[in-house]
């Protein structure tokens, strides 16, 4: 767990244990499949067999890291989103903007955020991915934890640009 006390933090999401199961089963479960395949009824090319064997290598090491991964939290503060280990997601002062529409490209249950910077490439399965300028949060998240943080980070960057419409 990082430094940050409790009363700093605006919201908190992290992966719902039968989505983390299903998710991770899934992966496991492709490659398995992948590997009983190449065992029980081998292509007669041997690129396809050796195709077979490291996409079922590769689905079962994904499989390993997102179980690691899920079992982290992810924070918001007023500065930043983090994770439980203290990698920063995204800081709030980057973020040009938060999606989480039906069409926008972004996890199951999470949200898109748009960065004014690209970021270091990064990739946590299942809980978020950043790529440019580009994060996406969510995957194995409950929608009950990802939504809120949406919309709170939503609020601090029209505060932070002065378009926070007025209370009535």
């Amino acid at each position: 767990m990082n430094d940050m006390t409790d009363d700093k933090i605006l919201a908190r999401a992290s992966a719902t244990g039968p989505r983390r199961v299903i998710g991770v089963g899934t992966m496991g479960g492709l490659g398995l499949l992948l590997l009983w395949l190449a065992v029980m009824q081998p292509p007669a090319n041997p690129l396809w067999l050796v195709f077979l064997i490291v996409l079922g290598v590769a689905a079962l090491w994904v499989a390993q890291h997102m179980w690691r991964v899920t079992s982290r939290e992810l924070l918001l503060t007023d500065e930043a989103l983090t994770d439980s280990s203290g990698a920063v997601v995204a800081r709030i002062a980057d973020v040009v903007k938060v999606d989480r529409g039906a069409f926008a490209l972004k996890p199951s249950n999470g949200f898109a955020l748009m960065l004014k910077e690209p970021g270091k490439r990064a990739w946590y399965p299942g809980l978020w991915w950043r790529t440019g300028r580009r994060v996406a949060v969510g995957g194995v998240t409950a929608a009950r934890d990802t939504k809120p943080m949406a919309d709170i980070i939503s609020v601090l960057v029209m505060r932070r640009d002065g378009t926070l419409p007025p209370e009535e």
